[in-house]
């Protein structure tokens, strides 16, 4: 089995309809079986995206110019900070917000024409993976691959968390990888130590920096590692919550909807009942005047008949 291969069918799969993603999971791994069940077992596998994940999928898929645009603008962005150009960074700070927020309607819309709103809570994870995408080209593949199992985010310090994040991450583009140890902030304070100051004095206050005391900063760093997982655990089950509840409303809107049709069904079937016993009456009214009026002329008859044979008797 081929990672690409797995790939284009997990491309069909992720462009589709949320709600038919199992049913044409299944169908896609049973079509597949006939010719490769190693291929079938890994179609079965392929997970369903979150809610807001699809968003962002419908967004790859159907507005990848939106997509380009924000990862053109990460890349000026990240150019900026690189060069320590504070007024540029002002500039595309305003820029990405407004992208931003154009971005998210765009991908409300399209989720609609699609077949799910996307709530205001959903929305924000959208944003959030939006502008990780800018923040990292690790993650700006993974969104505009269009097969994103679960939202990003970034911190602006680190590299984006993509484990478990992209369906097939195997036949993503290859990203530059930053030397060992480097991120933004690293690379930011090489490019301070390139530039020379304007004044000896400052010169000699970045050669000698303060020192951090070893055992305060490691403190620091296991409460900040300690503190981001306890987030990370919060948000995924925030977002795990989020999506239950999104499935329970489109449930209980098709049972309002159920309900709304059998109570239609229900007073047609009282009123049809009702016509039926007021005729069903009326026939058996009907029903005995037509019995009295043959009982009627049957004596009409006899009484005839009788009066025929006396008249012939008479005449004998």
């Amino acid at each position: 089995m081929e990672d690409k291969v797995l790939a284009e069918v997990a491309n069909q799969l992720y462009a589709g309809p949320l709600e038919d993603f199992v049913a044409a999971r299944a169908s896609a791994a049973k079509e597949a079986a006939s010719a490769d069940k190693e291929l079938a077992a890994a179609v079965r596998a392929l997970p369903k995206p979150s809610v807001a994940a699809w968003a962002v999928n419908m967004l790859a898929q159907h507005q990848p110019d939106v997509l380009a645009q924000l990862t053109e603008l990460g890349g000026r962005m990240r150019a900026a900070q690189v060069a320590l150009d504070a007024a540029s960074l002002r500039d595309l700070g305003r820029e990405r917000r407004t992208s931003l927020a154009a971005a998210v309607d765009t991908a409300r819309s399209v989720a609609r024409e699609h077949g799910r709103a996307i709530s205001d809570s959903m929305a924000g994870e959208v944003e959030e993976t939006l502008r990780a995408l800018t923040a990292d080209e690790g993650a700006a593949a993974a969104v505009r691959s269009g097969r994103l199992l679960k939202t990003l985010q970034a911190d602006g310090v680190n590299a984006v968390d993509l484990d478990g994040t992209v369906a097939v991450p195997s036949v993503l583009p290859p990203v530059a990888a930053a030397p060992a140890g480097r991120n933004m902030r690293s690379t930011t304070a090489a490019a301070l130590q390139q530039r020379k100051p304007d004044k000896p004095r400052l010169e000699a206050v970045r050669q000698t920096p303060r020192p951090a005391s070893p055992p305060a900063l490691e403190r620091a760093r296991a409460a900040l590692k300690e503190a981001q997982a306890a987030e990370a655990a919060a948000a995924l089950a925030a977002r795990e919550l989020q999506d239950q509840a999104d499935d329970l409303r489109t449930d209980i809107a098709e049972l309002v909807r159920e309900a709304a049709d059998l109570r239609a069904r229900l007073r047609t079937a009282e009123e049809q009942l009702e016509r039926s016993k007021k005729k069903l009456a009326a026939t058996v009214a009907e029903a005995k005047q037509a019995v009295r009026a043959a009982d009627k002329a049957e004596r009409t008859a006899v009484l005839a008949q009788e009066r025929v044979l006396r008249l012939g008797n008479t005449r004998d």
